[in-house]
């Protein structure tokens, strides 16, 4: 019996001491949590693209010579269609509030009316007249563009900007389809004649002008690579030319209707495309191998 006590206590001998051995050693810690870089909400170039319609308008329209100023009283009124806006650019964002871009922009043809009622005297005659004017317009237009964003909330974005440029406005399909109607002389005598009709056209005619714009509006990230823009323009674009504008039966002064001081209240929708987005996260670091 003292012999089978012996054997026992001599086996676990080894396996105590193993034990203590293995306690004593320093446990592997567990391998690091990796974290990926955080991404920055701004850097980098860009890419955008908007579609629009226009809300324009002239101040008013003139012969080239100023005969309007011979006039004794000028009763105008003018309007255009809304027409379509079509843009891409590209830009940079230079830090989490500021950024800029290069645009292109083609402005589709804009129907314009237009209504002069008029008096004047001519030998002594009391006149009075209307001229009936019809006409389309468009623009291209190349712009420098800077923005300041003014902080995000919920991922929306409200910025403002300014922007300076040039503008290619073209005026075209020029008709000027009026009457004149002369009343009563001086003396009070009607006067025997009239309506006079009168009718004019010009061929259509192309002017660059320097052009400028204040621009406002939301931008929504819609996630690191693509943010969409609701925005408003004022564009003022210049003044616009018709050819040398001349009568029915071919007689012309040389001389172009001027189209003063064009401008524009313009909404457009877009989309911004980042070409530096940071990756969302990095690959996880390969797997630990042991040896042995």
């Amino acid at each position: 019996m003292r012999s089978v006590k012996f054997i026992l206590a001599a086996g676990a001998a080894p396996l105590m001491s193993t034990a203590v051995f293995a306690a004593d050693m320093p446990i592997a810690p567990p391998p690091a949590m990796y974290a990926p870089p955080p991404v920055e909400d701004f850097g980098g170039w860009y890419l955008r693209g908007d579609i629009g319609f226009s809300n324009q308008r002239v101040k008013n329209i003139e012969m080239g010579d100023g005969r309007n100023a011979n006039l004794n009283s000028l009763n105008q009124t003018t309007s255009f269609d809304s027409a379509g806006i079509y843009q891409v650019g590209i830009g940079y964002q230079f830090n989490n509030w500021l950024r800029g871009d290069i645009t292109g922009q083609y402005r589709g043809n804009s129907n314009f009316k237009g209504t002069d009622n008029v008096t004047f005297p001519a030998s002594g005659i009391v006149g009075n007249g209307v001229n009936n004017y019809s006409a389309t317009k468009s623009e291209w237009v190349v712009m420098a563009n800077g923005y300041v964003d003014l902080g995000t909330w919920w991922c929306v974005t409200p910025f403002v900007g300014a922007g300076v440029g040039m503008a290619r406005v073209n005026i075209a399909n020029y008709t000027d389809n009026g009457a004149t109607n002369v009343g009563y002389d001086i003396n009070g005598n009607p006067f025997i004649g009239g309506p006079f009709p009168s009718y004019a056209g010009a061929p259509a005619a192309s002017k660059w002008n320097f052009a400028w714009a204040l621009h406002t509006g939301l931008a929504y990230k819609v996630n690191p690579a693509m943010t969409v823009e609701l925005g408003y323009s004022y564009m003022n674009l210049g003044n616009g030319a018709t050819g040398p504008v001349a009568t029915y039966d071919g007689f012309t002064r040389g001389v172009s209707m001027q189209f003063k001081d064009i401008t524009s209240h313009d909404l457009k929708l877009g989309v911004r495309w980042n070409l530096d987005t940071p990756p969302a996260y990095a690959p996880p670091p390969p797997p630990l191998i042991r040896k042995g």
